[in-house]
């Protein structure tokens, strides 16, 4: 028996979308296809594009419901990250959010990590055990308000606010923010004054 070129295609296409539909193989495909689209080079905003983020008037609360104002960062250089716990990129991201964090932390550097939308603070806690993360916040913004005020399209998304509280980065899609080239940026926007 002789298949064709069309019905093997169409045998591969017909497996891959069986692998996908069984959950103990689903994640790792999603992971290899981002990882597959992540090699096209990041979008460059433009500059009128950027938000002024000085009043630093964000209420968050974390999964236990305790506030965070985020004045408390006034002053700072700031990652913050936009994230889902349904999200395959933000998971396969957020490790090496928290090796930064435990690298960089400190009075002039932190990152903010925030699920937003329908993430229910369990299933953030559960995460973020499982990936045995401990030094990142787990705030939330359920409602999406504030993914809507600051133009959050699309997870995961990463924005970089400078001491004064201006945007002046944002990045669309995960990053490998534990390589020599991010902690170079980021070292560099924490020693400018």
């Amino acid at each position: 028996m002789n298949i064709t070129k069309k019905q093997r295609n169409n045998i591969i296409f017909l497996v891959i979308i069986a692998l996908i539909l069984i959950p103990q193989t689903r994640q790792p495909i999603q992971i290899v296809l981002h990882k597959g689209l992540a090699l096209f080079s990041p979008s460059i905003e433009d500059e009128s594009e950027l938000n002024i983020v000085a009043n630093y008037n964000w209420k968050l609360k974390d999964i236990n419901g305790n506030n965070y104002n985020f004045n408390q960062s006034e002053g700072r250089v700031v990652l913050v990250n936009f994230w889902a716990t349904w999200c395959a990129p933000c998971r396969t991201e957020m490790p090496m959010l928290s090796e930064l964090q435990a690298q960089l932390e400190g009075p002039d550097f932190e990152v903010l990590t925030i699920a937003t939308g329908r993430n229910p603070p369990g299933a953030v806690k559960r995460f973020f055990d499982k990936a045995g993360i401990s030094n990142l916040p787990q705030h939330h913004d359920p409602k999406q308000k504030l993914a809507r005020q600051m133009a959050i399209l699309g997870l995961p998304v990463s924005v970089i606010l400078n001491r004064q509280g201006d945007e002046i980065a944002r990045l669309r899609g995960d990053a490998d923010w534990s390589g020599d080239s991010a902690k170079a940026i980021l070292n560099a926007l924490i020693a400018a004054p």
